[in-house]
């Protein structure tokens, strides 16, 4: 199966989030088109899953690739379940400074944020 570049939005990124993220690839000096920016979905934390976030030099074979304001997303198939239709945003400022993944099908979140149930 190839990757494949979506155009309709199931993952939206701010341009905020496409700026830094973009700024920190280029910061690894990492080719902005090829690289991106993987958002995925793993297990752990105290409401059960919890997302994570890592530069790529490439897609895998199976990704869903979205592109926004210039930043690619790496999604593969098994995240996918989890996060569809969710924005990845960035906060700034004294203590929201970070990604944050604003994500319609959860139900649940831990107290501090860092994991959440569907």
């Amino acid at each position: 199966m190839s990757s494949t570049v979506e155009t309709d939005t199931t993952i939206d990124v701010t341009e905020t989030a496409a700026e830094e993220a973009l700024g920190l690839l280029n910061g690894e000096n990492m080719d902005t088109n090829e690289a991106g920016l993987r958002l995925f979905v793993r297990q752990g934390g105290c409401a059960g899953l919890s997302y994570g976030m890592r530069f790529d030099n490439e897609p895998e074979a199976d990704d869903t690739i979205y592109e926004h304001h210039g930043l690619r997303i790496f999604v593969d198939p098994a995240s996918m379940n989890y996060i569809e239709g969710s924005i990845l945003d960035f906060e700034g400022g004294l203590q929201g400074e970070g990604f944050h993944v604003e994500n319609p099908n959860v139900v649940s979140e831990c107290g501090c944020g860092e994991s959440f149930r569907t």
